[in-house]
């Protein structure tokens, strides 16, 4: 495994909640990794921002890391979730909110 591959391992396994996200949670700097940043802000979710725009070795490497062609993606609990449509379309369906609850991530307003 290369080094980047176990830095993006190492964040996964190490944080509940993962963002692979161009830009910063504070910053987005892509609409897609914006729309992300925003449900999990609305869910009042603790998690991770990493900006792939830093460095190119890993904005490729979590493309080939998770086998998923676009940016951002989304982990829980070490699992890749998805990208911004998926993420997207399971929240507005209430899943993405079940899913946090059901892996032990504490969701604002959970039942």
């Amino acid at each position: 495994m290369s080094d980047i591959q176990t830095a993006i391992k190492s964040e996964v396994d190490s944080n509940d909640v993962v963002l692979f996200m161009k830009g910063t949670p504070q910053f987005p700097q892509c609409g897609f990794s914006g729309q992300v940043v925003q449900i999990l802000d609305y869910l009042g979710v603790d998690y991770k921002g990493i900006n792939v725009l830093a460095d190119g070795d890993l904005r490729q490497g979590i493309k080939d890391f998770s086998n998923w062609p676009t940016i951002p993606q989304l982990y829980v609990k070490g699992e890749f979730v998805g990208g911004c449509d998926i993420v997207r379309e399971m929240f507005q369906a209430g899943e993405l909110q079940e899913h946090m609850v059901s892996k032990g991530v504490a969701v604002r307003g959970a039942a």
